[in-house]
């Protein structure tokens, strides 16, 4: 499996904005689907957004649709999310996830085989 690494969390005002980053430790992701997860304290892991191969698929939750979006650049093996018009309930560790096939397009944790450690995103009020 591959080891992935989140970087780019912190903490910020509502309102704000912040860049999540996913890359492999080694390897590439570049031929899987890719997915953003997160998880508040005393919450299950939610399904955050997921993108396709090249990019032409994109899904998203309903509560982060219109503001976050998910971007990869298959060159530079890494995944992105920006996150906009941050709110206090979006506070969470932030996981990024490679799908088990490139078409591996469902909102289900067990989808996705490989994960990082992820990265924490507190959002103020």
């Amino acid at each position: 499996q591959v080891q992935l690494v989140e970087s780019g969390g912190g903490l910020v005002q509502a309102g704000g904005s912040l860049r999540l980053s996913c890359a492999p430790s080694s390897g590439t992701f570049s031929r899987y689907s890719l997915a953003w997860f997160r998880q508040a304290p005393g919450k299950e892991r939610e399904f955050v957004g997921l993108i396709s191969v090249t990019g032409g698929v994109k899904r998203y939750a309903e509560s982060v649709k219109g503001r976050f979006t998910v971007s990869r650049d298959n060159a530079e093996n890494t995944l992105y999310l920006q996150m906009n018009s941050l709110k206090p309930e979006d506070t969470a560790v932030y996981f990024c996830a490679k799908g088990r096939t490139p078409w591996s397009f469902g909102n289900s944790p067990d989808q996705f085989d490989s994960w990082g450690q992820g990265t924490q995103v507190t959002v103020s009020s």
